[in-house]
C-alpha cells in the first residue's frame, strides 16, 4: 500500500490558501456541492491542503489532507458549529450531545458513555442478534422484491432503541421515525450548501414535508419520554441515565436537554447504521464472491448454529468487509467545524469565526493514501497492511472528544447483522435498483431493490 508523508506546506502562517475554481454568481460553490459533490470535494485536494469556498454568501476553508483533518479534529481551536450543524440544528437541537460544545458536551459524554463502554456492550448482543436473524426470517417469509431503504433503516431502529431506550413502545414508533428521518437528511444537505435562509420557509411542497416530518419526529420523542416516565421502570439504559442524569450544580437536567439527547440517540442509530447497511447490501450484490467468503468463515466458525455476539470477534474477514464499506461508503462524508480564535493550519491563516469544511469520503478515497483506491479490498485491513495507512486516512467514526461513543456499539452491530445475512443469502438487483449514491447529509444507494436468493 502507498503511504504518503503528509507534513504541513512551509508557507507563513498570514497567507491565504486559494481560493477552489468553478464557482458561480451568487451560489458560488454550492452550486457544484449541489450538482456533483463527490466529485468536487474528492478533487480539491488537487488545488492545495486547504483551499476557500463560497457557499452563497459565506467563505468556507475545505480542509483536504489526512493529517490536517486530524489537526481539525483533535484542536480546541475548532468546534462543532459551521453550515453542517446549521443545517442540522433543527432537529438536534442544541443541547444534545452531537452539538453541544465546552463544559456542556463533557458532561454530557460522561453521562452517556456508560452504555457505550466495552464491558457494557456484550449485554446488547442477544438484541443484535435477536434482530439480526428476524430479518433474516422476515426475508424468507416475504420472498419477492425487498426495499431495502425501508429494511435497513428498520433493523438500525430497532436495535437502538431496543438496546438503548427499551420498551415495547418502541416498535410502533419505528416506522414512523424511519419515514421521519429520510425526509429531514434529504432537506437539511439542501439547506446546508445553499443557504437561502428565507425562502426555505416559503410553503412550497418540499418545505411543507420537511415541517411535518420535522414536528412528528418531535413528538415521537416527548411520546417516547412520557411513556417511560408513566411506566414507572427504570430499566438499565441510556434513556434512565438521562432521566437521572444531574447538572453541574447537582439538579435535574432540563426538558430540553433530554430531548435533545434523546434525539442524538435516535438519529445517528437510524440514518447512520441505516445507511451503512444499505452499503453492505450493495456490496455484497455487486461483489458475490465476498458474501460466499464470509459464510465460509461463519460456517468454520460457528459451524450450523446461529452466530451470537461472542463469535465476533472470530469473524475477521466479515469485519474487513464492514471496515471496507466505511471506507468507500462512509455515511457521515462531510462535516464542518468553526474557528474559535485565529490560528494556523498548514501554513495558512484561519480567522476567527471561519467555517471549514472537510470530506471523509474524500479522505478516504485519496490515491495518495492507498493503492487501487477505488478497488473493494478487505484484505487490505489485514495486520500487515493496514500498519501503511496513513494516520487520520481511515476515520469513520472521527476522532478526539467528538469521537462517536457507539463505534464499538455500531461496529458489533454491523459486523453480526453482515455475517448473518450473508450466510443466508445471495443478492441480486430487482427492477427499478438504483445504487447510484444518494446525497444528503448522510451518503447511501439512492434506491435499492434486491431480491434475497437463500443459499
Amino acid at each position: 500500500m502507498t503511504v504518503e508523508s503528509v507534513r504541513p506546506k512551509d508557507t507563513t502562517a498570514s497567507a491565504e490558501p486559494p481560493v477552489a475554481g468553478g464557482a458561480v454568481p451568487l451560489l458560488g460553490h454550492g452550486w457544484r456541492l449541489v450538482r456533483d459533490p463527490l466529485a468536487f470535494l474528492s478533487q480539491l485536494r488537487d488545488h492545495g491542503d486547504v483551499v476557500r469556498l463560497k457557499l452563497g454568501p459565506k467563505t468556507v476553508y475545505a480542509v483536504t489532507t489526512p493529517a490536517l483533518t486530524g489537526a481539525v479534529a483533535l484542536s480546541p481551536d475548532y468546534i462543532i458549529a459551521g453550515p453542517l450543524w446549521e443545517s442540522l440544528e433543527s432537529l438536534l437541537g442544541k443541547e444534545g450531545v452531537a452539538t453541544a460544545n465546552g463544559k456542556l458536551h463533557r458532561r454530557q459524554r460522561r453521562t452517556i458513555q456508560p452504555a457505550f463502554r466495552l464491558d457494557a456492550i456484550p449485554a446488547y448482543g442477544p438484541i443484535m442478534a435477536e434482530e439480526s436473524y428476524a430479518l433474516v426470517e422476515r426475508w424468507r417469509a416475504a420472498g419477492g422484491v425487498l426495499d431495502i431503504t425501508y429494511e435497513s433503516f428498520r433493523v438500525a431502529v430497532r436495535v437502538a432503541a431496543r438496546c438503548l431506550m427499551r420498551g415495547s413502545y418502541m416498535d410502533a414508533r419505528a416506522d414512523r421515525i424511519c419515514a421521519d428521518l429520510t425526509t429531514l437528511f434529504a432537506g437539511m444537505y439542501q439547506r446546508m450548501v445553499v443557504p437561502l435562509g428565507p425562502l426555505y420557509k416559503v410553503p412550497l411542497p418540499a418545505n411543507r414535508e420537511f415541517n411535518r416530518a420535522l414536528a412528528d419526529l418531535h413528538v415521537l420523542v416527548d411520546e417516547i419520554v412520557a411513556d417511560r416516565r408513566a411506566g414507572g421502570q427504570k430499566p438499565d439504559d441510556l434513556l434512565t441515565a438521562l432521566l437521572e442524569a444531574k447538572d453541574d450544580n447537582g439538579d435535574p437536567i432540563g426538558e430540553q436537554e433530554i430531548h435533545d439527547q434523546v434525539i442524538a440517540i435516535l438519529t445517528p442509530g437510524a440514518e447512520t447504521v441505516g445507511s451503512t447497511v444499505m452499503s453492505l447490501l450493495l456490496v455484497l450484490t455487486e461483489h458475490p464472491e465476498l458474501g460466499d467468503k464470509i459464510r465460509d468463515e461463519v460456517e468454520s466458525v460457528v459451524g450450523d448454529r446461529p452466530v451470537a455476539f461472542e463469535d465476533i470477534r472470530k469473524l475477521t474477514y466479515t469485519a474487513n468487509v464492514v471496515t471496507e464499506t466505511l471506507r468507500l461508503y462512509p455515511a457521515v462524508w462531510i462535516l464542518t467545524r468553526r474557528a474559535v480564535a485565529d490560528t494556523e493550519l498548514g501554513g495558512y491563516r484561519i480567522p476567527k469565526g471561519a467555517d471549514l469544511i472537510y470530506s471523509p469520503y474524500a479522505i478516504q478515497r485519496d490515491r495518495r493514501s492507498y493503492e487501487r483506491n477505488e478497488d473493494f479490498d478487505p484484505d487490505r485491513w489485514l495486520p500487515e497492511r493496514s500498519k501503511d495507512v496513513p494516520k487520520y486516512a481511515m476515520s469513520p467514526f472521527s476522532v478526539g472528544n467528538r469521537k462517536c461513543p457507539s463505534d464499538h456499539f455500531s461496529m458489533a452491530e454491523l459486523t453480526l447483522l453482515t455475517a448473518a445475512v450473508a450466510h443466508a443469502y445471495r443478492f441480486e438487483h430487482a427492477a427499478h435498483s438504483d445504487a447510484r449514491p444518494r446525497i444528503g447529509i448522510t451518503l447511501r444507494p439512492r434506491r435499492l431493490m434486491l431480491r434475497a436468493l437463500a443459499r
